[in-house]
């Protein structure tokens, strides 16, 4: 991955987390959620630039990935929903387009839904709206996920980025990351 210039790169306490982010470029805001299990650099890192160049991109990680901190509540989109527009009215953007990739997807849904007025225009991007979208096996898939089980990948990735001061090696339980709606430390529908 190419070295990018950052304007900001930074923390923020939305909703009891705290939550990383960068804001890079200037122009109209443009807010990137990345997949479940990734950062904003494995999901973003390659593409984030070329948006900087006309935009200005504001790119967080989600509760339990990355640089971000976790908490004692249980994940879900309307969660991450909520956290991204406390973290957008902190930085105060009062109204951005908003790119969400994978599980960034199921949570800008949520964004439009929970707080419509945040969003300008909504982008979708490899994700689906019903969980009967995909196959039970898939969700059967998620169940329990630990890092470990992640793709090599996405281990490196957050490996690369984890700030080991905000998250101990296992965790509470073992560092846990996105699971399906069947995991009890998944994202629910």
């Amino acid at each position: 991955m190419t070295e990018r210039k950052t304007s900001t790169r930074d923390y923020a306490e939305v909703n009891g987390l705290r939550m990383y982010y960068e804001i890079h470029g200037r122009g109209e805001p443009l807010a990137l959620i990345h997949g479940g299990g990734s950062t904003l650099d494995s999901s973003f890192g390659r593409i984030l630039p070329k948006l900087a160049e006309r935009r200005q991109v504001i790119a967080m990680e989600l509760q339990a990935h990355g640089r971000t901190g976790d908490r004692p509540s249980e994940l879900s989109f309307a969660q991450d929903a909520d956290d991204v527009a406390g973290l957008l009215g902190k930085l105060g953007i009062a109204r951005a387009d908003i790119l969400g990739y994978s599980n960034g997807g199921h949570t800008g849904i949520e964004i439009a839904l929970r707080h419509p007025g945040l969003v300008r225009k909504l982008i979708l991007a490899s994700a689906f709206y019903k969980r009967e979208a995909a196959p039970e096996a898939f969700w059967q898939g998620f169940d329990h996920v630990r890092l470990e089980h992640m793709p090599l990948a996405l281990q490196d990735a957050f490996l690369a980025v984890k700030d080991r001061r905000n998250h101990s090696p296992g965790g509470r339980t073992g560092r846990r990351v996105w699971g399906g709606p069947g995991n009890p430390n998944g994202h629910r529908w």
